[in-house]
């Protein structure tokens, strides 16, 4: 893993974040939210389900529903290897992981670099987005978890996750 980080004494809270890939763009997590990383393994596929889920995985003794970040977002479907990445987080009351391309990066951003996504994304994906970070020359999409999910999509999961159990 490669760690980068913005150095600058003045600046006051500074959070962990976890980069991640995904079609040509670099996006981030707060690490507080990352449960666990993991390569992408054999899923149990749900009956029914959106297209964005591709099924149920058990790990460390839970069922944890595995959402394909690429089709949720709208963007193609593309094979998986060894650099995709199952990233776990915790969106609400349940655990979820989002398969993204691949997942190497740690950096700490201050929350003042944060800026909100213009008005011209918010209304396409704008609810994904937590904001807008620039590190270097590169543009970071930072995440917002709870919002990847609608609360009946998440409620259609929860369903899906007790049936399938």
């Amino acid at each position: 893993y490669k760690e980068v980080f913005n150095m600058d004494d003045n600046q006051k809270e500074k959070e962990p974040y976890i980069l991640f890939h995904l079609a040509g763009t670099d996006y981030g997590i707060p690490c507080r939210l990352v449960k666990q990383m993991e390569m992408v393994e054999e899923m149990t596929p749900v009956p029914n389900a959106p297209a964005y889920v591709e099924g149920l995985i058990f790990i460390r003794g839970q069922v944890v529903p595995a959402i394909n970040l690429r089709v949720r977002f709208g963007f193609d479907r593309i094979p998986y290897d060894l650099t995709t990445r199952l990233i776990v987080v915790r969106s609400g009351e349940r655990n979820v992981g989002l398969i993204v391309d691949s997942a190497r990066e740690f950096v700490t951003m201050p929350e003042e670099d944060l800026q909100p996504p213009p008005d011209s994304v918010s209304g396409l994906s704008g609810d994904y987005l937590k904001g807008i970070a620039t590190i270097g020359e590169r543009l970071i999409l930072v995440l917002d978890v709870d919002e990847v999910l609608t609360r009946r999509e998440k409620e259609e999961l929860d369903e899906a996750v007790e049936e399938t159990a």
